[in-house]
Formats: C-alpha cells, structure tokens, sequence
C-alpha cells in the first residue's frame, strides 16, 4: 500500500470542499481498501464521509422509495419499507458478499465498487480498465466468470453488485451533488458501458457525491424477487442472476421489470422479455417463451458459453417463481 493522507468530515460541505481539492470518498471501505492493499488503485488523499447524515430510508409520494447513500446494506436491507415494498432489493442485499461485510458496506459504496475480474486486480497482468491502452488479458486468457453482453473489444469484466441488478430492473434513480448542484442521473446512465473507454465505469463527476437512491413508485400489487447462481452458496459473486418485477391485475401482466447480473458489462436490462411478458396472462408457457429473449445479442467468449443458456434457465426460474407469489 502506497502512502496517503485521511481526513474525516462531518458534514457535506466539508465533503465537497475536500473533494473539489482532489480527495477521494471511502465510507465502509470493503472495496477501496482491498483495491489500495493489492497497489490497483493508488489515492493521494481519503476523505472518509462515514458520519455524514445521509443513511436515512423513506417513502416518498406515491410509493417509492428513498435510500440514504450511506445506510449499510445490512440496515436497509430489513427495513420495513424495503422488505415489504420491494423484496427483490432486500433479497439482492442479503445475497450479497457476508454478514460482516454487509453491516460495514454502505449502498452507494456497493454501486461505485469495481469489477473483480483477476487480471483487474492482478497488476502484472493486461488491463484496459486499470491501464488504458495496456489490452485485455481476459479476451484470450481464462475468461469463465465474464461478461457475454455489452462486452468490448476493449473490456469483457463483469459488473459485481447484486444491488445495481434490483436497481436496474426497479428503474432507479442516483441522486448526486457536487461543485455544480444536485443532479439526478437514471442508474442505467450512471453504469457505464465499457466501450474503447473502460477505465470510465460511472457517470459521476469529480468532486460528486453519491447522496441517495431513489426508486421511483410502481403500480400496485407488485410481485418481486432476486435470485442468484454461483459456484457456492455463499460470499461468491453471480454468474448469473436475475431480477424479476411484476404488475399483474385482473389477471393480465400489466408491468414488467427484468434485469440480469452476472452476465453483463453492466446491469444488463431485459427489455425483449418485458415486452414478451406485458399484456399477456401469466402462465408456465408464458415464462418459457419470454426467457428465450434473454439472452439476445450474446458475445460467449472461449470459456463461458454456457452463460447464455444459463442465463435464459435463471430468467425462466424466476419469473416462474415471482408469477407464481404474487
């Protein structure tokens, strides 16, 4: 680990200030620490905003929901609101990482951490994302756990937040604030695709803060549910998982919400199976043939095609599951 100052503020003006001069965010510290132990990122300065006043969850009119960037993941995931409201959010949390880590991680941390591809993390070894223009050892080397969708020519590491899939799926919104104001920026424009440029990964701006989550209201009932697969049960990153958000009245699937994790660059959106699904009855056949779209427009790479199969059996599994508790 290479030397760095730390400073601690207290409140958000604080913050700001120091980030203007250059200062790097660590709230929980799960990701940045590790990334700075293994010498991958290397920050002049840290500027811990823990005890900012920004972990509050609420409602907000119509039904959404409003998430503090800083609430740990294991406080907002048995939140009333969040487990009543939006289970697949409160499921997403609890399949992510450990309990010890889940109770130091914060919300906003858990969309600003990086990808755990191992040529990222080993810095022997060629990477766009950590060195621009260094290649990508992934392409041509052992590739089984990445990406199948928006891949590049430049990038194909997966996206690792079980959190950022509920969130895509739910159509959320991540408020941010820095030298210029407060602006809102939809999460499937917050997580970036890696394209020639996959050294940017999020759409925030130097100095910005990540200040809360909002998940906008959705029509009611709402059935919902995460289901992840991986090599074990447990702290093991998806290689395939799938969001499911349903809106089923009078017996017609009115809205429908899915989203992939595991699979893609970034969160990946499902829209061809939400259009399969909307207006139709839900049935066993239903969810077969809407997850045959899921895996549209897949890149399987030399180790990992069996992805894209994987992929349309998840979907399936869920939307069967989710259709089915409503």
């Amino acid at each position: 680990m290479f030397p760095f100052s730390y400073t601690a503020v207290t409140d958000v003006p604080a913050a700001l200030a120091a980030g203007r001069r250059g200062g790097r965010y660590i709230a929980g510290g799960t990701t940045l620490v590790d990334l700075m132990r293994e010498t991958v990122e290397r920050p002049e300065h840290l500027v811990d905003i823990d005890a900012l006043p920004l972990r509050d969850i609420s409602a907000t009119a119509g039904g959404g929901l409003r998430l503090g960037a800083l609430a740990r993941m294991a406080d907002a995931a048995r939140h009333p609101l969040v487990r009543t409201g939006f289970p697949v959010v409160s499921q997403a949390l609890e399949l992510s990482a450990s309990p010890q880590l889940r109770n130091m991680a914060s919300l906003g941390g858990n969309l600003m951490q990086r990808t755990r591809c191992t040529y990222f993390r080993d810095v022997s070894a060629a990477c766009n994302k950590r060195r621009p223009g260094a290649g990508c050892a992934a392409l041509d080397g052992y590739n089984r756990t990445h990406a199948i969708l928006g891949t590049s020519d430049a990038c194909v590491a997966t996206h690792p937040s079980d959190l950022a899939v509920a969130l895509t799926a739910l159509d959320a919104t991540v408020h941010l604030l820095g030298p210029d104001g407060a602006r809102p920026v939809a999460i499937g424009d917050f997580l970036l695709l890696p394209g020639g440029t996959p050294q940017h990964e999020h759409a925030i701006r130097p100095g910005e803060l990540i200040t809360s989550i909002e998940i906008p209201a959705h029509p009611r009932p709402l059935a919902s549910g995460y289901l992840k697969v991986r090599d074990r049960r447990s702290y093991e990153f998806a290689l395939c998982s799938a969001a499911v958000v349903l809106h089923v009245r009078d017996g017609v699937i009115r809205a429908a919400k899915v989203a992939a994790g595991g699979v893609g660059t970034v969160p990946w959106k499902l829209h061809a199976v939400e259009r399969h699904l909307v207006g139709r009855r839900p049935a066993p056949e239903l969810w077969i043939r809407a997850a045959q779209h899921a895996a549209a427009g897949a890149r399987p790479l030399r180790h990992n095609g069996f992805k894209a199969e994987l992929l349309t059996r998840t979907v399936e599994r869920q939307l069967r599951v989710v259709g089915e508790d409503r």
